[in-house]
């Protein structure tokens, strides 16, 4: 089954034999008779288990390419639950340009239970072999990368993690499995904010983990029940109707974004733009190779590196929405030293290029010369 077709159907069946609803329904229950205990028909308790969630957490396996797929409260629980494979005195890879959420979880809950982590500018995926050591349990990956748009070989990462039997991790939210599949690529456990993409409305908060390893799985599973950190029916059902559309708003974001990316990169009062659909983009031919196609996220500097001049610049904007998030059909605009990366440090947000008058660009499905008119008003 092709991705077009299995994003409508894949791991999907009739789970409602008494009317042959199309869409699985929402079972807005928290817990399921039973004939006798232990005597029911595969649920029992809505924390360990949902009819609706579970037919979502099957299309989230088959995108990716996986075999089993798991879907909690937000992007943050999933990652939570990959941490929790580890133990005191574990260490972690992690690349050091990723989402602002990501690195306070890390640095501000993980580092205070006794896990370690490095944070490597992993460009060069080589780089990673430095810092790997008998503690070294996992890699954690996010490429593009949030919000530099850095790109990272997930083949070469992987090859080094299983040189070392050490867990590679891989943060898809923004190419999404449209257009990355990191599994396939070598990835042990894939991880969406499917708050984004995914679910593709903004209207739903949700995270997603797939795996391939049924030990792993059962082990997140583990995790996940224990931990209650599950999403609701209702949620799901949301998420699985915006997973349909996916591959439409998928061609659309990267069409869009890439008339977004050429329009700035020539405009006089741009310092630079970071989007790796560009031949000039240092992993540009890794991109090419690894992606489908580039992506509806660019980030962008104007000239003079003024901080008051981005916040103008934003605060302008009108069909770009000044929001949290990214990835939902309407186009959104970000500072992220104020907004989404406000929790890193700003000595070391400025290390990796997270500079004051850095605007990130979320680019939606609207008409492209409207996106472009009202980039140019914004900055003149």
């Amino acid at each position: 089954m092709k991705f077009n077709t299995k994003i409508i159907h894949g791991g999907q069946q009739n789970i409602d034999p008494a009317y042959g609803a199309v869409m699985p329904p929402i079972y807005q229950t928290s817990t399921y008779s039973q004939t006798t205990p232990g005597g029911h028909k595969g649920f029992e308790y809505s924390r360990s288990n949902n009819p609706t969630r579970a037919a979502l957490e099957r299309a989230f396996a088959s995108i990716e390419n996986g075999a089993f797929g798991l879907a909690f409260g937000s992007g943050l629980a999933a990652i939570d639950a990959v941490i929790k494979l580890l133990k005191p005195g574990d260490e972690v890879i992690s690349t050091n340009d990723l989402y602002g959420g990501t690195y306070r979880l890390f640095t501000k809950i993980f580092e205070g239970f006794g896990i370690k982590f490095h944070f490597v500018g992993m460009e060069n995926a080589a780089k990673i072999e430095q810092y790997i050591n008998d503690k070294t349990k996992l890699i954690w990956v996010e490429t593009p990368t949030n919000p530099m748009m850095n790109i990272i070989d997930i083949k070469k990462a992987a090859l080094i993690a299983k040189n070392h039997n050490v867990l590679l991790a891989v943060d898809n939210t923004f190419a999404t499995p449209y257009l990355q599949q990191p599994l396939d690529l070598g990835a042990d456990i894939v991880m969406h904010s499917a708050t984004k993409y995914l679910g593709g409305h903004s209207d739903v908060v949700m995270g997603a983990l797939v795996v391939k390893d049924s030990e792993l799985a059962n082990r997140l599973y583990f995790i996940q029940n224990a931990s209650g950190a599950i999403c609701g029916p209702q949620d799901s059902f949301l998420v699985l109707r915006g997973l349909k559309t996916l591959h439409l708003r998928m061609q659309r974001h990267c069409e869009n974004g890439k008339a977004v990316a050429e329009y700035l990169n020539k405009h006089p009062k741009i310092e630079k733009v970071y989007w790796p659909g560009f031949e000039s983009h240092p992993n540009h031919k890794i991109a090419k190779d690894q992606m489908k196609g580039f992506g509806g996220m660019i980030s962008f500097v104007t000239k003079g590196n003024n901080y008051n001049g981005a916040i103008k610049i934003v605060e302008k904007l009108k069909i770009f929405t000044l929001a949290e998030s990214l990835g939902g059909v309407e186009s959104l605009a970000g500072h992220p030293a104020s907004m989404t990366h406000a929790s890193i440090p700003k000595k070391e947000r400025e290390k990796i290029g997270v500079v004051d008058a850095l605007i990130r660009l979320s680019v939606g499905v609207e008409d492209v010369e409207d996106l472009i008119a009202d980039l140019k008003q914004a900055i003149g």
